[in-house]
Order: structure tokens, then C-alpha cells, then sequence
């Protein structure tokens, strides 16, 4: 079992999130020999894809849930890891070491769609907004052998800006994920995360100006910079052939909450038609090569 495995898993996990979830920066290192001593699926060039399955607030700030698809691709290619984000992906150019600390720095896209699509609330809906691009990079750093030879745990930030001029602001990402087997063919990822915006990206999603108000009966409010949401996960990872190591099929639950924070708790989209509580849980499969 290796930290190549907790990727893996972390990266399953983020195919069925759709809230920030933001896998951690995991960097792909780590021995790429399993506790047998021969080598694993992680072994050079590799790639996982699939789906999954969520059930989450309608949008951030929502008390209507919605069921929403997400698709996953992920691995390592010539020495590029590539990790999934909710609605996007991240690209790693530092090559890992087989052993010790791993280090990533590289680029991550997201397509936000908050309030663009599958809004439930017919208040809400009348001031729907467009959908944004956010780019930037990616860095993060993975201790593995924390408590064990093979758990590890993983730091990361992405930092993006929307290049579609739909919010113009930006967004910091932070997290922190610890990653432990509970067995041959099982594995369990337990993250940390939150979200900050600018005062751009707060006015965009959540202020109420006048012409939003008139169209929605809802007072006007102005949002400020700040955290916008913090959350856990807990994702549990079931390899289908009851090894973990060796690629092929692997089943992903996951179960998360978040607490809407500060101008985003207090919005209107949220304290009058939502909820500053947001729960969500998904189902994912993937197939590694």
C-alpha cells in the first residue's frame, strides 16, 4: 500500500464531489511497490476514469438538493500528474520521489456553475447568473508515514481567477486531507477544507443589488471579501478485487458537511432562502489502468 493509492482514492473521491471539495495538491509519490514487494498499477504511466454520483445543495448557500453527475479522469503521464477537481482538473509538473516528502506545483481549471444551472429555488432562479472559468495554480506538499508506513498527509492550496468575465475575482482553495488503509482492499481519506473570495467574486454570487432585488423581493446586501464556506469529508475507497494495488474497478462512498461563513452565511440567497448548512453525499466507480 502506498501513497500513489491515497491519490487514487482522493482522486475517485473528487469525481463524485461537487462542492470544493478540492482534492488536495496530493503529489503522486511514494513507493510504487506494494506490501507483497511487486510492483503496483501505479508503477509509471497510469490512468483512472469513471463517474460518480452526487446529491448536494441545488447551489452554495441552497436547502434544496439536487442529484447531479460528475465524470473522472486522473493518473500520471510522463511524469504529469493529473487530479481531478469538482468541474475541473489539476496538472502537477514536479516528478515525485519514490520515497520521502512529495512536493506539487502546477495549474488548476474549474468551471463554476453556482446558480448557472439546476437552480431549485424559483426565487433564487430569477437572477440566475453566468457560468465562470477559473485558472490558476495549484501547490501542495504530502508527508507520507505519518503514524504508519502507509497513511500519509496532504497540504494544499489552489489559487484561481475567472477568465470568462463572468465574477472577474478570485478564489483561494485551501486543505488538508489525512489518508490511512484500513486494509488490503480498503482505504479511508478524511479532508479539511474552506474557500476564499475576493470582493469581486463576493459581490458576483453573493450581494443583492437593486436590480436583483426588484426581480427576486429580496432586500438589497452588499458581500465583502472573506471565507465563503468550511467543511469535512470523509471518503471510504472499496478495491472490487480486494487489492488496492493492482488497478481495475474500485467502488468510492462519500459523505460531507459544510458551514457557510461570514457575507456568505449572511446573504440573502442563503439566510432567506437557504441554508448555512450544507450536506452532500456520493457514490463513485472508476477503473484504473
Amino acid at each position: 500500500m502506498t501513497s500513489r493509492i491515497s491519490s487514487r482514492l482522493a482522486a475517485l473521491a473528487a469525481a463524485t464531489a461537487l462542492f470544493s471539495l478540492a482534492t488536495p495538491a496530493v503529489a503522486q509519490q511514494g513507493p510504487t511497490v506494494g506490501p507483497d514487494g511487486k510492483p503496483t498499477a501505479f508503477d509509471g504511466d497510469w490512468l483512472s476514469v469513471g463517474a460518480g454520483v452526487l446529491y448536494g445543495p441545488s447551489y452554495d448557500g441552497s436547502d434544496d438538493y439536487v442529484i447531479s453527475p460528475a465524470p473522472i479522469v486522473q493518473g500520471n503521464i510522463k511524469g504529469i500528474g493529473i487530479s481531478p477537481r469538482p468541474a475541473g482538473f489539476a496538472l502537477d509538473f514536479i516528478p515525485n520521489p519514490d520515497e520521502g516528502v512529495g512536493l506539487a506545483l502546477g495549474t488548476s481549471v474549474r468551471l463554476r456553475s453556482n446558480r448557472s444551472a439546476k437552480v431549485a429555488d424559483k426565487v433564487v432562479e430569477l437572477v440566475k447568473l453566468d457560468t465562470a472559468l477559473e485558472v490558476g495554480p495549484t501547490a501542495g506538499v504530502t508527508i507520507p508515514k505519518v503514524l504508519h508506513d502507509y497513511d500519509s498527509l496532504s497540504i494544499g492550496v489552489d489559487v484561481r481567477w475567472d477568465v470568462l468575465g463572468s465574477h472577474d475575482g478570485m478564489v483561494v482553495a485551501p486543505s488538508v486531507s489525512y489518508f490511512t488503509p484500513l486494509s488490503q482492499g480498503t482505504a479511508v481519506a478524511l479532508t479539511f477544507d474552506a474557500e476564499y473570495g475576493n470582493d469581486k467574486f463576493m459581490d458576483y454570487y453573493y450581494s443583492v443589488d437593486a436590480g436583483a432585488a426588484q426581480a427576486s423581493g429580496l432586500p438589497q446586501y452588499q458581500a465583502g471579501s472573506g471565507f465563503t464556506r468550511a467543511g469535512v469529508t470523509l471518503v471510504g475507497g472499496i478495491d472490487l478485487n480486494g487489492d488496492l494495488t493492482d488497478g481495475g474497478f474500485a467502488l468510492v462512498l462519500l459523505g460531507g458537511y459544510s458551514r457557510m461563513l461570514g457575507d456568505a452565511k449572511e446573504s440573502p440567497f442563503t439566510s432567506i432562502r437557504g441554508s448555512a448548512d450544507q450536506w452532500m453525499g456520493a457514490v463513485g466507480l472508476g477503473y484504473t489502468f
